[in-house]
């Protein structure tokens, strides 16, 4: 489903996967991976992870783990959101905004059902993109929330000039090519500058841009960490930048932490970031 208004990027929304980003381009450059990325074994995530924008969750993020009481099943790499098929209820297009509304029912893992209200909006007049997602748990049962955005980009497009800038980085920033080797991954706390309730994250400049630089947002309250992913061993070649709910540590290390409070029957929680090229 193409998505598109004015300044802003040339979307296609998968609508055969969470109404997620598949290609993303601008001024004629694909930004998202493609075939560029590891086979973990799972064809969802294969599928998923080469799109610009994919989500995890609502039950699990990261790796499978044990499902505590299920006699050794396990989450699915990610969650279990991945290649579930959205249903679109609004579609508005006017002269300078595009917006696309979708209802995305999850069946987790564990048992019960998540709802995810998925707006995205396109300001066509300073090309960035918004995405808001409520999450309401719909089943019966209490589950702890976990969601994660990984954005991909294919890390071709970058060169020794290319950086990343942020107030949650040592030094205020560092060279895309962090970390040892052919891949590396690490976990932050999002800080804000005083006054802001949205983390900021810059990756630039892009030379096939023209120079430009991806300027990411995205709200603390609920996605309080950063996670950044980068993957070099071919036939890989990407950079991820992954806003998230958790720190990067184990199920039963977050529970024995007190950072994975339950979701009541009823009860939602709103998660929002956006993005765009300057």
């Amino acid at each position: 489903m193409r998505f598109h208004n004015g300044a802003g990027p040339d979307l296609q929304l998968d609508l055969t996967s969470a109404l997620d980003i598949g290609s993303c381009r601008l001024d004629g450059v694909e930004l998202s991976p493609g075939r560029a990325v590891p086979d973990d074994g799972d064809p969802r995530i294969l599928h998923a992870v080469g799109g610009f924008l994919f989500t995890c969750g609502p039950d699990h993020i990261r790796h499978p783990e044990p499902i505590a009481g299920s006699s050794g099943r396990k989450y699915p790499l990610h969650g279990s959101m991945a290649a579930t098929r959205p249903e679109i209820i609004a579609h508005d297009r006017a002269e300078t905004t595009e917006e696309v509304i979708a209802r995305i029912i999850v069946r987790m893992a564990q048992g019960g059902e998540a709802e995810i209200l998925r707006t995205w909006r396109m300001d066509g007049a300073t090309g960035e993109v918004m995405l808001v997602d409520r999450l309401t748990n719909i089943g019966q049962q209490k589950f702890p929330p976990m969601l994660m955005y990984h954005m991909n980009i294919g890390a071709h497009l970058f060169d020794d000039e290319t950086m990343l800038s942020g107030s949650m980085f040592d030094a205020g920033g560092m060279s895309w090519t962090f970390g040892e080797g052919d891949g590396h991954v690490f976990c932050v706390p999002a800080r804000t500058e005083p006054g802001d309730e949205f983390a900021r994250v810059v990756l630039g400049p892009i030379a096939p841009l023209g120079g430009k630089s991806l300027h990411v947002r995205f709200a603390t309250d609920t996605l309080s960490h950063l996670q950044m992913w980068r993957n070099q061993a071919s036939p890989a070649h990407v950079l991820g930048i992954e806003p998230v709910s958790h720190p990067w540590m184990k199920r039963g290390e977050l529970s024995e932490a007190g950072l994975m409070p339950l979701l009541a029957p009823g009860e939602f929680r709103i998660y929002r970031l956006s993005f765009s090229f300057q």
